[in-house]
């Protein structure tokens, strides 16, 4: 019982740890490809080098994650493990949640089920829109999540960018006294970014960057996928087999039919 207790509240912390807000807020479309082993390699490196220092991923072992990322025990100790000692370990980050309450103000969330709860797209997205904000508490704010806790810390590899708002008039109609009375309202609208300054990778690059480390919270979410993925090929082509097999009996059977 407690274990599904704990298995429920996991789930429900990315949703209220990472994304509050931004439901108006249109989601770009990114492509998920969990036969892409290049991808997944690539965005466990960038989780591992960027997000685990503060975000566990705890239903993953290191040993699993390698076995099903073409990824040796070796390797993965070499290049993928700065806060485990052994392979068979869980993903989890070294640094304790009272400290993290304290320079952030909350707890970041474990991340093992973000892509399934918040959907692929709104990672993607998320990723790609944080922006400068002097006003913040951490200096930084995302229109995805306004008011977001957590600071851009890919700002290095994306550069520094700047949300554009444009100003959105809506005329209503209401009666007052029998009349007719209008109101208009304004609304903020986020619109684009401006680059203020570039960072290592060239936009298209960082896109590609984020894409793979959507890719591999994707397979985080579900690793049993690559398997069903597997069985599935094999039982497409044992199907093909068969039914040629099934062709031929059915011929020889019925040849003295007719």
């Amino acid at each position: 019982m407690k274990k599904a207790i704990l298995i429920l509240l996991c789930a429900a912390l990315p949703g209220a740890g990472l994304a509050s807000g931004g439901e108006h807020v249109k989601l770009d479309a990114v492509k998920i490809d969990l036969s892409d082993k290049a991808s997944l390699q690539r965005g466990a490196r960038t989780f591992v080098n960027y997000c685990l220092s503060c975000h566990s991923a705890s239903y993953m072992r290191y040993n699993r994650m390698g076995e099903d990322l073409g990824i040796s025990d070796e390797l993965v100790k070499e290049n993928l493990m700065f806060a485990a000692d052994k392979t068979g370990e869980l993903m989890k980050t070294a640094m304790p949640r009272e400290d993290a309450m304290k320079w952030f103000g909350t707890a970041p969330p474990d991340l093992s089920l973000v892509a399934r709860s918040r959907g692929p797209n709104w990672f993607y997205t998320y990723m790609r829109s944080f922006y400068r904000d002097d006003k913040s508490p951490s200096g930084w704010d995302n229109t995805v999540f306004p008011n977001v806790a957590m600071p851009h810390v890919l700002h290095d590899v994306q550069g520094l960018q700047r949300a554009v708002y444009r100003i959105e008039k809506h005329e209503t109609e209401s009666v007052k006294d029998g009349k007719k009375v209008k109101k208009v309202t304004e609304e903020k609208v986020f619109d684009h970014f401006e680059i203020e300054k570039p960072g290592s990778m060239t936009p298209q690059q960082y896109d590609e960057s984020i894409r793979d480390l959507t890719n591999f919270m994707v397979y985080v979410g579900e690793p049993a996928k690559l398997v069903r993925y597997r069985i599935g090929i094999v039982v497409l082509v044992f199907m093909a087999i068969f039914l040629v097999v099934a062709y031929l009996l059915k011929k020889e059977y019925w040849k003295d039919v007719h």
